[in-house]
């Protein structure tokens, strides 16, 4: 495993892996889709049902991409493996965006329900905190010149905003909240009926594998800028050398 641990030996497979999970995730996610379509309309909600194949997976990707952004933290913090703030770096716009469509869907499908596009509630405020903590992390990074630091200064910041992640998970179980208790992932089996189980799953396996191919080229994107960075530095140091050097005078 700590072949893995040099950036240009993940360059390398992943550069050969990506374009096969990226062709294998688009034809996951079409078929998909092509289920939840055909899925069938809920007998109290009718077809506004639907948007939970898109808003359900993606509040599990936005809490699946912050668990590896802290995974990520402790291994910048803990281990100092090279790749783990790029790991982090890469994952927290993916995880952003997937918060952001977790709430716009949310609103979307609260509005019939709730009569409301948005309110208070425990979940969604919770949500709304963890998409403001990918956007501090995104923020502190850019704050920051030295990257060092601004990698220790994120991976600190990651792992206290952790805390929010099992009250996003246990919020409608500690409160009173609009949001029905968890019906897929439940010690007693899930209580959704197979029609919309399954199309559910799909799309998040699919959405799931989209995430993935964002991560790994993110990973390699920040691979890349970081090695024009040294070279550029590499050549800058050269060129002033180059100047401060006394000219030789002629024989």
């Amino acid at each position: 495993m700590m072949a893995f641990a040099n950036p240009w030996v993940f360059m390398k497979w992943s550069g050969r892996l990506l374009p096969w999970l990226t062709a294998i995730a688009m034809l996951a996610l079409a078929g998909a889709l092509w289920l939840a379509w055909r899925a069938p309309a809920d007998y109290q909600q009718g077809d506004s049902v639907r948007i939970m194949f898109v808003h359900v997976p993606a509040a599990w990707l936005a809490l699946f991409m912050y668990a590896i952004m802290t995974v990520s933290a402790l291994g910048t913090l803990v281990w100092r493996h090279p790749l783990a703030d790029v790991s982090q770096r890469a994952a927290a716009p993916v995880g952003m965006v997937f918060t952001l469509l977790c709430l716009i869907t949310g609103s979307i499908w609260g509005k019939p329900m709730w009569g409301a596009w948005w309110v208070w509630d425990a979940r969604l405020t919770s949500v709304l905190v963890l998409f403001l903590m990918y956007c501090g992390v995104l923020a502190l990074w850019r704050a920051m010149e030295d990257p060092l630091r601004a990698a220790r200064a994120v991976a600190i910041l990651t792992i206290v905003g952790f805390i929010n992640v099992p009250i996003i998970k246990f919020s409608v179980d500690w409160w009173n909240t609009l949001h029905q208790p968890a019906s897929v992932l439940r010690l007693e089996g899930p209580a959704m009926h197979p029609a919309m189980l399954w199309p559910l799953l799909a799309m998040a396996g699919a959405m799931s594998l989209v995430a993935i191919c964002l991560h790994m080229a993110g990973m390699r994107t920040e691979v890349l800028r970081r090695s024009i960075r040294t070279r550029r530095i590499v050549l800058l140091d050269r060129m002033s050398r180059a100047a401060a050097e006394p000219v030789g005078s002629a024989p």
